[in-house]
C-alpha cells in the first residue's frame, strides 16, 4: 500500500511538472572587448637579430593610470617642414649597384626610392659636382692637359658621368620624381686652382667668375638630362684640403665668390637652384655666421649645411636663433669599418637623425650610399673605411648595413612636406615626431640606455604603454 502510494505521488508531480514547466530568462553570454590595434610600429634592435621589422602587438590609446614616464606628443606645436632623408649616391655608389644583374639591381632601385611596402622611400639625394673622393680617381668637368685654360667652358663635359650617375639618376626619377637633388664640388678644375692639383689649394680669384659659370652650365646641362638640381654648396668640407679632391675656402672666400659671382650668375641665368654655405662640421659656427652676417652675400643664402665629425649637433639651433629665416641642412655622416651595428645605430639616430631634426634641419642624410666588399672605389688618399649603406657583393647579391636601417626608420615613414611637431626626451628615450601630408603621427625613438625601458607615448589627452629595448630604436605611426 504504502509502494502503491508513493507511485502514485510520483506520477502526479511528473504530470503537473509537464503541465506547467518553468521558463528561464533569457541570458545573453559576456564576450570580451577585443581592443583594436591604433599604433603601428616597426623596430631595429641593437642585436641583430630585428631589422626593421613590424611589430604585432596590440597599443591602444586608454587613460588607465600608470606609473611610468610619458613621451608626449603635441602637434600644435610646430617647427620646420622636412624635404628628406637619404644618402650620397657617389660615382663609386652608381657604379656598385649597376654590378648587380638587371632584375637585382631593379629591385633594389624599387626599394631603395619606391612606395611599396617592401620600400624605404629615400627622398632626398646629394650628388658630387665631378668627382668625390669615392669615386676611383678624380676628375672635373672640364679637365684639360697642363696649361691650358678654358674661360669660356667651351670643353665642358658631362660626360665622366654618363655612364653610371646620370642614368642611374634617370632611373630613379623614374620611380620617385619628387626627389631632392643637392649636389656638390670636392674640387674645381684644376687649372682654376692655385696649386694645379686635385688636393688641396684655392681657387685662384681671377676665375671666380668662370667657376660661377660652371655652376651654372652644371644645373643647365643636368636640365638638359632631365635631373633637376635643387640646391648646390659651393665646396664640400671647405676647410678639410687633404682629402683627393678637396679645396680649401675661407668663409671670407665663400662670402666674396657667393656674393659677387655665384649669386649674381645663378639670378642672371634665372636660376632657382638654392645655394646652401658651409657643409662641414658643427665645431666651426663662425664659419655660416660670418657668411649671413655679410650683408651682400645673404640674400644669395637659402641655409647651410652641416656634418659631425666635429663639434656638437645643438649647434644648429644656435644657427637658427640667429638667423631663423635661413634653413639648415644635414649633409652628412659616414659609418665606418671599425663602428659596431649597435654603437652606430644608437648614435647616428641620437645625433644625425633626431639630432638635426630636433635642432632644425630639413634633411638627413648618411654618406655613401654603396660600395663592395673592400669598401672600394676610392679615390687615391681618399676614404678606404667609408661602408656604404649597402655592400654590393656581386651580380645577385647584396647586404643592407646600418646606414640602410639608420636612414630608413626615418626616410620610409616621413615623407618629404612633413613637420615636425614637439615630442619630450626622458633620460634614455631620445625622440623626435613629425606630422606626415596625410596628417599620420610619427614618432622615433632611440633608447640610449642599458636595460629596457617602459614608457607611455601620450597623445590628445591619452596614452599607450609600450617599451624598447637597450639599444633599439623604433618608429611609430597613429
Amino acid at each position: 500500500m504504502i509502494l502503491y502510494s508513493l507511485l502514485s505521488l510520483s506520477i502526479s508531480l511528473f504530470s503537473c511538472s509537464s503541465s506547467s514547466e518553468t521558463v528561464l530568462p533569457e541570458v545573453t553570454p559576456k564576450v570580451p572587448s577585443v581592443q583594436v590595434n591604433e599604433v603601428d610600429y616597426w623596430l631595429t634592435n641593437g642585436s641583430k637579430n630585428i631589422f626593421l621589422q613590424k611589430q604585432t602587438g596590440i597599443l591602444a590609446f586608454g587613460s588607465t593610470y600608470n606609473v611610468y614616464p610619458n613621451i608626449e606628443v603635441d602637434a600644435t606645436q610646430t617647427f620646420q617642414t622636412i624635404d628628406g632623408f637619404g644618402f650620397t649616391l657617389t660615382g663609386g655608389s652608381a657604379q656598385s649597384i649597376n654590378k648587380l644583374n638587371s632584375q637585382k639591381r631593379n629591385e633594389l632601385l624599387q626599394e631603395l626610392f619606391g612606395k611599396n611596402d617592401n620600400s624605404i622611400a629615400i627622398s632626398y639625394l646629394r650628388i658630387s659636382i665631378g668627382a668625390s673622393d669615392l669615386n676611383a680617381s678624380p676628375f672635373s668637368y672640364n679637365d684639360l692637359p697642363a696649361g691650358q685654360t678654358d674661360v669660356a667652358l667651351s670643353q665642358f663635359s658631362l660626360h665622366p658621368d654618363l655612364n653610371d650617375v646620370i642614368p642611374m639618376l634617370k632611373e630613379i626619377l623614374a620611380i620617385n620624381p619628387q626627389i631632392k637633388i643637392l649636389a656638390t664640388p670636392w674640387s674645381p678644375p684644376t687649372w682654376m686652382k692655385d696649386n694645379n692639383s686635385f688636393i688641396g689649394g684655392s681657387l685662384k680669384t681671377e676665375y671666380y667668375g668662370v667657376y660661377a659659370n660652371y655652376f651654372v652650365k652644371y644645373i643647365q646641362k643636368m636640365k638638359d638630362e632631365g635631373i633637376v638640381i635643387s640646391a648646390i654648396t659651393p665646396q664640400n668640407e671647405p676647410l678639410h684640403p687633404g682629402n683627393n679632391p678637396s679645396m680649401f675656402m675661407s668663409a671670407q672666400q665663400q662670402a666674396v665668390f657667393i656674393k659677387n659671382h655665384l649669386g649674381p650668375a645663378f639670378a642672371a641665368a634665372n636660376l632657382t637652384t638654392k645655394i646652401i654655405i658651409y657643409d662641414h662640421n658643427c665645431d666651426r659656427p663662425d664659419y655660416p655666421l660670418a657668411i649671413l652676417n655679410d650683408v651682400a652675400a645673404n640674400p644669395f643664402v637659402d641655409g647651410s649645411a652641416f656634418h659631425l665629425y666635429a663639434g656638437d649637433i645643438n649647434v644648429l639651433s644656435t644657427i637658427h636663433n640667429a638667423f631663423p629665416n635661413k634653413n639648415l641642412y644635414f649633409t652628412e655622416q659616414y659609418t665606418g669599418t671599425s663602428g659596431t651595428f649597435e654603437g652606430d645605430l644608437k648614435w647616428h639616430l641620437k645625433n644625425v637623425i633626431i639630432g638635426s631634426m630636433r635642432n632644425w634641419s630639413k634633411v638627413a642624410l648618411e654618406w655613401n650610399l654603396a660600395n663592395d666588399a673592400n669598401f672600394r672605389p676610392y679615390t687615391p688618399g681618399g676614404c678606404s673605411t667609408c661602408k656604404g649603406g649597402l655592400t654590393i657583393n656581386g651580380a645577385d647579391s647584396f647586404e643592407r648595413n646600418v646606414g640602410y636601417y639608420i636612414i630608413a626608420h626615418a626616410s620610409k615613414f616621413v615623407p618629404a612636406g612633413s613637420v615636425r611637431i614637439a615630442s619630450n626626451q626622458t633620460a634614455n628615450l631620445n625622440t623626435v615626431a613629425f606630422k606626415t601630408p596625410t596628417e599620420k603621427t610619427v614618432l622615433i625613438i632611440e633608447n640610449d640606455g642599458s636595460a629596457n625601458e617602459l614608457f607611455n607615448i601620450k597623445s590628445n589627452g591619452k596614452w599607450v604603454t609600450t617599451s624598447i629595448g637597450a639599444g633599439a630604436v623604433a618608429t611609430f605611426i597613429w
